[in-house]
Order: C-alpha cells, then sequence, then structure tokens
C-alpha cells in the first residue's frame, strides 16, 4: 500500500485547524477521519489534540 503524501508536512497549525480539530472532535469522529479531513498525518493531530487537551474518541 503506497504511503500517503501530506502537502502541510511539518506546517505549523493555524487557528482554523485547530477550530476545525475541535469541531471534528466533538462531533466524535475518530482521529483517522479527523487527520484525512485536516489532510495531516494521525500522528501530527494526536500530538495537537494532546498538546491542546482536545479528546479523540477511540474508534474500536
Amino acid at each position: 500500500m503506497p504511503k500517503e503524501v501530506f502537502t502541510r508536512h511539518k506546517q505549523p497549525w493555524n487557528a482554523e485547524e485547530a477550530g476545525k480539530l475541535r469541531l471534528l472532535a466533538g462531533k466524535g469522529q475518530g482521529l483517522k477521519q479527523i487527520a484525512k479531513a485536516l489532510n495531516r498525518s494521525e500522528e501530527s493531530t494526536k500530538k495537537f489534540a494532546k498538546q491542546n487537551k482536545i479528546a479523540i474518541a477511540k474508534k474500536r
């Protein structure tokens, strides 16, 4: 399976992305879905959410 390419690689987060992350996390979206919507890696999304105390639902 080919690796995904993220156009926002190593770019700082902006307020719009942070707001969208909060909105999607509040709706109960999973990490994978949020990362794809923001065009960020799952690791980056998880790290940013943890730093800003945003709870992301665990999808099983």
